[in-house]
């Protein structure tokens, strides 16, 4: 099974001015709204590092240093794997130190055609891979825009450290739009029946050859123990329940004050 949560944007400044602007009382444990914002979306990623198989942060530009920043943070305040249960507490104690880290991919998002030129995808892993160097998540080697046939001219060996990034362009719909503009006035007739060049594959050629590579991935134990569907359930709310109990966040939470 693979489970899918849709939250809400993580330190949405549109939510920050939702909170303000109608008289929200905010927690006593905060005093600062933008506080109890980065604190809410902390809570959030950290419960999703935990419980989830896969995690895709979903990115409008390339790139903002504060998205990774964030994201370390909420690794650094992830809850650790539960124990073994009791029961099985006969097992061998040496998966007792294993820690769970999902898939981490980034999807950029509204990607234009410039982005889809080789140097510069080769640009973009790089830098993700800088920033992301000294993380557990799993942010590489298990997506691959290389091998589903994106690049078709560009060797497997092309990025020398691919990242798990996937860029969907705008939808096709808003590609057309720009269309007419491309072709001028002077264009043959001819060449005004065939699409306009985009530089890359067609908008659901490219969502559906990200959901084949998402629900391909390796989906590893969570716990100690197999979870079914229902037990997931379960544990999942005790996870939610810890996170927002959580002493490291509260801490993190009265640095920010």
């Amino acid at each position: 099974h693979l489970a899918v949560f849709l939250f809400q944007p993580i330190l949405s400044p549109s939510i920050l001015d939702h909170l303000i602007n109608n008289d929200r009382k905010l927690p006593p444990e905060y005093s600062l709204p933008h506080t109890y914002v980065e604190m809410q979306s902390l809570q959030i990623a950290a419960f999703l590092f935990t419980v989830c198989h896969v995690v895709i942060v979903v990115q409008d530009w390339f790139t903002d240093l504060s998205l990774y920043r964030f994201l370390q943070t909420a690794e650094m305040v992830k809850p650790s794997t539960p124990s073994p249960s009791h029961e099985s507490s006969s097992s061998s104690g040496s998966d007792e130190g294993t820690e769970y880290y999902p898939h981490l991919v980034f999807l950029q998002n509204k990607a234009r055609r410039e982005d889809f030129c080789p140097r510069k995808l080769r640009q973009m892993h790089l830098m993700i891979d800088q920033l992301m160097a000294h993380s557990h998540l799993r942010y590489k080697g298990t997506l691959s825009m290389l091998q589903c046939n994106v690049f078709p001219g560009l060797p497997p060996d092309f990025l020398d450290s691919e990242v798990n990034l996937f860029l969907m362009p705008f939808t096709d719909s808003e590609a057309e739009g720009e269309t007419p503009a491309r072709a001028g006035p002077t264009s043959s007739p001819l060449f005004s029946l065939l699409p306009g060049y985009r530089g890359h594959p067609s908008f659901q050629s490219l969502v559906s050859k990200l959901r084949s590579q998402v629900m391909s991935m390796a989906r590893p134990q969570l716990s100690h123990t197999i979870l079914t569907e229902k037990n997931w359930f379960h544990y999942a709310a005790r996870i939610w329940d810890g996170v927002k109990k959580s002493s490291a966040l509260a801490e993190y939470s009265r640095l920010l004050a």
